[in-house]
């Protein structure tokens, strides 16, 4: 499916995506793409100081493929967790500084708790964790979730902490059972290319069941590259792969999914 950046009506927002490793010749070709496809506004996110750091740089910056709108999050993923949240913290006040925080970087995130890999200790997942959901309501920005197999966890950092007003679970990967509990703290949810993976009922049927105002697209790129790519590099131009395979779940066109997730997506992060 292809869609042309020249053609009438609303195009795809990937709502979560790392292209911060990208040369500047790859990443040309990357948005080149993307505008191809139809997609023409992502959101990159920071996984660390750093990440966060360049992550907002490519959001300050003139887009170097004209059509395409690029904002940022800061965030310190639960991997990174052990490194604290201070160099995370000085680096958003710098940005605040800079009059980058609520104008392109739009949320806090991505963090949250990974108990699949453990490659932080749980303790200090929670503690980075809760930081910076008390970041996101200091800042009055959108809080990006991960959470792998951490659910109870993770809401009780949400119960701890209060849930910011704007809230996404990015990639969400739980059943119908999980998405309710995020649906009742008035989250969104966003869904990544594993909707196209053969044996993703539950991720599946948790879409299904996601009322239209909550629903987001992201791609996660580089990672989780939609069927029919497996193998490939993931990108933002997949996006539209995404979107095909939730709007024949919820039994609409695609066009209409494209505009719903896109505002979405700006209700979301306040994009403007």
């Amino acid at each position: 499916m292809t869609f042309s950046s020249a053609a009438p009506g609303p195009h795809w927002t990937d709502s979560h995506c790392h292209l911060q490793d990208l040369s500047r010749e790859d990443l040309v070709r990357v948005l080149e793409r993307a505008l191809e496809s139809g997609t023409s506004r992502m959101i990159v996110v920071g996984t660390d100081a750093d990440y966060s750091c360049r992550a907002a740089e490519l959001a300050a910056a003139e887009p170097p493929v004209e059509g395409v709108e690029i904002w940022a999050t800061v965030g310190l993923h639960p991997h990174a967790a052990s490194k604290g949240t201070m160099e995370l913290r000085a680096v958003v006040e710098a940005m605040s500084v800079g009059g980058l925080v609520g104008s392109k970087v739009v949320g806090v995130g991505e963090c949250g708790l990974d108990f699949h890999y453990d490659y932080s200790p749980r303790p200090e997942q929670r503690v980075a964790f809760a930081d910076q959901v008390r970041l996101a309501h200091e800042l009055g920005l959108a809080l990006v979730i991960h959470t792998r197999e951490a659910w109870r966890d993770t809401f009780a950092v949400l119960e701890s902490e209060g849930v910011p007003p704007s809230t996404v679970f990015h990639c969400f990967t739980g059943g119908p059972a999980e998405a309710e509990s995020c649906l009742a703290l008035g989250a969104y949810l966003s869904f990544s290319g594993i909707v196209t993976f053969p044996k993703a009922d539950d991720v599946r049927a948790a879409a299904a069941l996601t009322p239209l105002e909550r629903l987001l697209v992201e791609t996660d790129s580089p990672l989780l590259t939609p069927v029919p790519h497996r193998g490939k590099p993931n990108e933002p131009s997949y996006v539209p792969l995404v979107g095909e395979a939730l709007a024949s779940l919820k039994g609409l066109p695609i066009g209409e999914l494209c505009a719903v997730t896109s505002a979405n997506a700006a209700a979301a992060f306040d994009l403007t």
